[in-house]
């Protein structure tokens, strides 16, 4: 691939990064907002974004990309899931950093207090007592989201010799995300305007699934011995 077919392969995952992680944010967790302010969707500066939402959007991307350079869909795909453990890993860094997306409540002793900016913006710049403190689930998830994840795409991909079977490391990736994230909602706090589930389950563990057992069927066949 050439630098400026790169290049344009980086603009249009920035697109589907942003367009699918803000329509799947509205769509999972805030669908009242398509009927109360639809104009409200455009407005991604007011945060809201999804992680299931941006793997949608950046796998239609990745389809039209490769169907208009002529480029393997499933080869493309390795490369980027080999890359997006990085990202993840300085996201979460990000949401730990601002304060959000925090973890259940708990009595670990490396349990913190947050006190996110809105919350000091809405208490005159001072947080508020009686805060409880909680799991920093943003570093948990940097560490199995990010860097256990590229370690274990970088071992398949340079070690195993996954890349000789396309689309192999992207589905690993779809597995072994999908796996980390539903560990990892049992210590996150589920988002607000979420309802109760049964039996603990989160709106995460349940765009998840989907993934884990996708992947495993993808990588059963991706595996499984050539018919004689």
């Amino acid at each position: 691939m050439d630098f400026p077919a790169l290049d344009d392969l980086v603009l249009w995952i920035t697109l589907g990064i942003i367009g699918g992680g803000r329509l799947g944010y509205v769509v999972f967790y805030e669908p009242a907002v398509i009927w109360r302010s639809p104009l409200e969707i455009l407005q991604v500066w007011h945060g809201g974004m999804s992680f299931h939402g941006g793997l949608i959007g950046v796998a239609l991307a990745l389809l039209v990309f490769a169907h208009r350079r002529g480029l393997s869909v499933r080869g493309l795909g390795d490369v980027i899931a080999a890359c997006a453990p990085i990202g993840l890993f300085f996201g979460r860094l990000a949401n730990f950093i601002n304060g959000e997306l925090w973890g259940r409540v708990t009595h670990v002793p490396w349990g913190m207090v947050f006190c996110s900016p809105r919350l000091l913006a809405a208490n005159g710049g001072v947080c508020p007592a009686g805060l409880s403190p909680r799991h920093p689930s943003q570093l948990y998830e940097a560490v199995l989201e990010g860097l256990l994840l590229f370690l274990l795409l970088r071992l398949a991909s340079h070690r195993a010799g996954w890349l000789s079977r396309r689309g192999a490391v992207a589905v690993l990736f779809l597995v072994l995300y999908g796996l980390f994230r539903i560990v990892l909602e049992t210590v996150r706090n589920p988002d607000l305007t979420m309802p109760t589930f049964p039996l603990g389950v989160t709106m995460g563990m349940m765009l998840s699934t989907p993934l884990v057992a996708l992947g495993a069927g993808l990588l059963w066949r991706a595996f499984r011995p050539p018919e004689r």
